[in-house]
């Protein structure tokens, strides 16, 4: 369905885990839509029968559409471009809300979004992810690695029940703000859903990133004058998203590094925010989580390959890091 670009749409994507909030925010956030505009709400059911639509403002001036059975990131992605395709060119749309299921990865409809084909016509806001206050004590449910998706694809934090949260819920809140730090999150309170629409309408910083082989192997390939094509270990990665950059390596499982010079390399770096780590050791499987108060490791299970990620702001080169890394290898 072709449609005539115009104005870009004001986007924002509100994901949120499972009973987080994320309608009763929703709700909030259309309850300020001027009068002489139109707006419109795509909602995202992972089941067949929908509820959501039933519970948002249903009159003149919304308009809300319904995707189930799935989710935008997968299942649901030619269901999602037809919808919205549909909607811009049928509706015109002053705003548009997109509420994926709670089992969705925001990170990868924001990724299939923010496509040169949608770019002429969406202008992505701040994402926001609606977390439930009362429930950060439960450590085995804030561990859950879509969890864990949803927070780091955020640029804004809601926090949802805050009258109900306990004194180990403001602890654990306190942790996963140090935890989440690099990410460069706004973090907000929610009362009663309450959000002001001006609190989540800073654009989409974006996500750069860059894979490519490791340093050494890569200068040996272009004096070679060869191109090499990534795919499969060991590479190297940078990834950059609001002013924070990640490098990364990855080797295979069957690489044995010395832990004493591991753990020596890993303490001696400066200026970092975050290093995570696990590598089959001379000492077997360790892993290691640092943060600039506390430097811990410990024996693990068998990993899928060795890793290492290290969190920072400086721009830097990791040619000498990289060469004693694999100097490390037994």
């Amino acid at each position: 369905m072709k449609i005539s670009p115009s104005q870009r749409i004001p986007t924002h994507i509100i994901s949120g885990f499972l009973g987080a909030g994320k309608t009763t925010l929703l709700k909030s956030l259309l309850s300020q839509k001027p009068e002489n505009e139109l707006w419109a709400v795509v909602i995202n059911e992972f089941g067949q029968i929908g509820v959501d639509q039933l519970l948002l403002i249903n009159e003149e001036g919304y308009a809300i559409k319904e995707l189930l059975g799935g989710c935008l990131c997968c299942s649901s992605q030619l269901s999602m471009q037809l919808t919205l395709s549909r909607l811009l060119s049928d509706v015109k749309p002053h705003r548009l809300f997109i509420e994926p299921t709670g089992l969705g990865h925001p990170a990868q409809i924001i990724e299939q979004l923010t496509e040169l084909h949608w770019q002429p016509y969406l202008e992505i806001r701040s994402p926001v992810t609606v977390i439930d206050g009362s429930k950060l004590h439960d450590s085995a449910w804030a561990q859950q690695n879509l969890y864990k998706d949803q927070l780091k694809s955020a640029q804004i934090v809601a926090i949802s029940h805050q009258d109900l949260m306990t004194q180990s819920d403001e602890q654990a809140l306190n942790h996963l703000k140090q935890e989440y730090y690099a990410y460069g999150q706004k973090w907000v309170t929610s009362t009663h859903g309450n959000l002001n629409l001006d609190e989540i309408e800073a654009p989409y910083r974006g996500i750069r990133r860059q894979i490519q082989p490791l340093l050494k192997i890569q200068k040996t390939l272009v004096a070679n004058q060869e191109m090499p094509e990534i795919k499969q270990l060991p590479y190297h990665y940078i990834e950059t998203t609001q002013g924070y950059s990640v490098a990364g390596w990855k080797f295979s499982k069957q690489w044995i590094f010395s832990f004493d010079d591991v753990l020596d390399l890993l303490c001696e770096q400066q200026d970092w925010l975050r290093i995570k780590a696990v590598f089959n050791t001379t000492q077997g499987w360790k892993s290691f989580n640092f943060n600039p108060e506390q430097f811990n490791y410990q024996s693990t299970e068998e990993s899928i390959d060795n890793r290492i990620e290290i969190i920072y702001q400086e721009e830097r080169d990791w040619s000498q890091f990289e060469a004693l890394l694999l100097s490390y290898q037994q």
